[in-house]
């Protein structure tokens, strides 16, 4: 049997919250995209990842509904999970592109471009208590991350995610793309704060943009 490991990523710094995702480490056990695809919408997380050679960094994503080229807390999460797991993977190696993967004290990084992030919708809001007040957008207006200072001077941001593909993730508790984009668009290092307690850490270099967050692990089970 194969087996998944869950793991909470962007966790809070209490170690509480975070974006749930799920990682199958031997992905070639489950080739196949239409399987891989019909496995991640019955888990039902914002994303599910299949990592495909470890040594490699090869890896394949999917959220519910969709294969993704790239994504932010998916491979945040696998570069924690591989190290934890002896695994030396300093590059994971999804659709889009190489994406330098390394720990730093408590938070694991990954550094990607803000381009393979496209169809994110930034809308800036008042407050953070305005944010915090927002319904779900209508169906069919795309992918809105919804955002406000929190501490402008501290680069803190008060953000939440709607992800509007209408597979059941109606808003996304951290997610890494997002992220990169409004740091691409502001041209800062941020600290956001997302969905009911998570977060996120990015700062723009000249390779691109680097996130980063705390990752823990939630439950281990088999297929």
């Amino acid at each position: 049997m194969t087996e998944l490991h869950v793991l909470r990523v962007f966790c809070g710094p209490d170690g509480t919250a975070g974006n749930l995702l799920g990682v199958v480490l031997d992905g070639p056990a489950l080739p196949g995209t239409a399987r891989r695809q019909r496995l991640a919408a019955e888990l039902g997380y914002s994303e599910t990842i299949f990592v495909d050679d470890a040594a490699e960094g090869r890896v394949d994503i999917y959220t519910p509904s969709a294969r993704l080229a790239f994504a932010g807390h998916p491979l945040v999460g696998t570069g924690w999970l591989l190290r934890r797991e002896g695994i030396d993977a300093p590059v994971l190696r999804p659709e889009a592109g190489e994406v330098p993967a390394w720990q730093d004290g408590g938070f694991s990084w990954i550094r990607g471009q803000s381009a393979w992030c496209a169809g994110r919708r930034t809308v800036r809001h008042g407050s953070a208590a305005d944010v915090d007040g927002l319904p779900l957008p209508p169906p069919g207006t795309g992918w809105q991350y919804a955002w406000a200072w929190r501490d402008r001077a501290a680069g803190s941001i008060r953000a939440r995610g709607f992800p509007n593909r209408g597979d059941g993730i109606d808003e996304d508790e951290a997610t890494g793309a997002a992220a990169a984009v409004l740091t691409g668009e502001l041209g800062r290092p941020l600290d956001i704060h997302q969905g009911v307690g998570s977060q996120i850490l990015t700062r723009p270099v000249p390779e691109g943009i680097e996130i980063g967050g705390r990752v823990r692990a939630h439950e281990r089970r088999r297929l």
